[in-house]
């Protein structure tokens, strides 16, 4: 049995899929405590029966239609009509399409290979450097992770819960998928106005010719991307105004993107369907397979009390909720550098909530910290996801990516303190709307 724990260290190193490197490593555990592997299959079977999680597939497959339709260059033409007149607002365009994007896609690199074509070239045409430009997008593309329906939060809602169990004392705590949704909004605001204000330091200091506002232009993209602006609306009243649980919300988006993308505006064939169907819950198979295996192995970690054992080994040293905030960002940066956001979700989280609980961190706002963290890992050097993405994308050399995206970091990295020390930013529309 022992070889075992060298074997699959191995595996993992070798590339064997995280699913099966998890799912052994769960059998393994529970075999040597002399506990049934049924427990796994248990796990399972319960997440095939949870229906927050029917919302994944749902929501991708919305999020891949507009993809693949003509909504990037719509949400493109609309933003820039309303925000390109400030200085340095073509990059405010390209940022806030961005976050929109990737709310709806779910995953960052879809947002640079789908938005960077259209958004490179014109960045570049306004007299934007090309470096200016590359670490925009490239950042650029993980911003909206925090912003309803993101996939990140129905993912860190279902783990989040699921671990903490009974250890709720405080019901504003448990971080429900319609808390956390409104939880994002506003830190992922302030993410982009922070941004924003990098934006209109670099356009005023190029001094450039500002396009004047045009309201005929902005009425024509009102007009073209009639049928997508109300989506948003939809969706948020419809949850909050108690008319639609999130499943349900996730059913009206995804019929609501087939009609409009197919029906109305004709973007996408019908034979284009299965293909679109088949990238999509390819996606989410992947997704819903590592959760089923990570959660059978958090069982045992919770049972074998691992969390408290290394929540007893930090507490020598860690005394304060601040001291652990700060160790935690540093940790989750690492994590998010070295991990894509979906396994992180779920190997990381149920190791980090009994901890939180004992230095009384609310759940729903530990989940904007965690989500805040990744955000900023994708794009951070060595091997940041994104900055691989970009590489690849904008054909770059990697090194250049790195110093790109530094300035954009920086800021990032002030955002992500202010929503770690004031958890009021993330908990006063809960409060207010919860």
């Amino acid at each position: 049995m022992n070889v075992w724990w060298i074997v699959v260290p191995l595996l993992a190193l070798l590339g064997t899929p995280l699913f099966a490197v998890l799912a052994l490593t769960a059998l393994l555990a529970f075999s040597a405590a002399g506990i049934s592997s049924a427990a796994v299959a248990t796990e399972m079977v319960r997440l095939a029966g949870s229906p927050v999680l029917i919302s994944i597939p749902l929501f991708t497959f919305a999020g891949y239609l507009f993809a693949e339709s003509g909504t990037p260059r719509r949400l493109v033409r609309l933003t820039s009509a309303a925000f390109g007149w400030i200085p340095g607002g073509l990059a405010i365009v390209a940022m806030v399409t961005c976050a929109i994007f990737t709310a709806f896609t779910g995953a960052s690199g879809v947002t640079i290979i789908a938005m960077g074509g259209l958004l490179m070239p014109a960045l570049l045409s306004e007299k934007y450097s090309g470096r200016f430009s590359l670490g925009l997008l490239t950042t650029g593309g993980s911003l909206g992770i925090l912003f309803p329906p993101s996939l990140a939060l129905i993912i860190y809602s279902y783990v989040a819960t699921t671990t903490a169990g009974a250890e709720l004392a405080d019901p504003l705590s448990g971080p429900t998928v319609d808390r956390l949704f409104l939880a994002g909004i506003l830190p992922g605001i302030l993410i982009l106005v922070l941004l924003s204000f990098l934006a209109l330091w670099y356009g005023r200091k190029r001094e450039w010719d500002v396009v004047r506002f045009n309201w005929r232009e902005l009425a024509g993209a009102l007009k073209e991307a009639a049928w997508e602006i109300p989506l948003p609306f939809v969706l948020l009243g419809g949850i909050y105004g108690g008319k639609l649980t999130v499943t349900e919300a996730a059913a009206v988006t995804a019929l609501y993107a087939l009609i409009v993308e197919v029906v109305i505006y004709r973007d996408l064939s019908l034979r284009k369907l299965p293909q679109i169907a088949t990238e999509s819950m390819t996606l989410v198979g992947g997704i819903l397979i590592i959760l089923a295996a990570a959660m059978g192995l958090t069982n045992y970690l919770i049972d074998a009390e691992i969390p408290m054992t290394i929540l007893n080994g930090i507490e020598g040293f860690i005394t304060s909720r601040i001291g652990f905030l700060l160790a935690l960002n540093v940790f989750l940066l690492i994590v998010g550098s070295i991990m894509d956001i979906f396994s992180a979700l779920i190997v990381v989280v149920p190791l980090i909530i009994p901890i939180a609980l004992r230095y009384d961190v609310n759940l729903t706002h530990l989940g904007i910290i965690f989500l805040t963290n990744l955000e900023i890992g994708y794009s951070t050097p060595p091997v940041g996801m994104n900055l691989f993405i970009s590489s690849f994308r904008f054909k770059q050399p990697i090194v250049r990516v790195y110093t790109a995206s530094i300035p954009f970091l920086l800021v990032l990295l002030v955002a992500l303190l202010l929503v770690t020390y004031l958890p009021d930013i993330s908990l006063l529309l809960v409060r207010l709307l919860g």
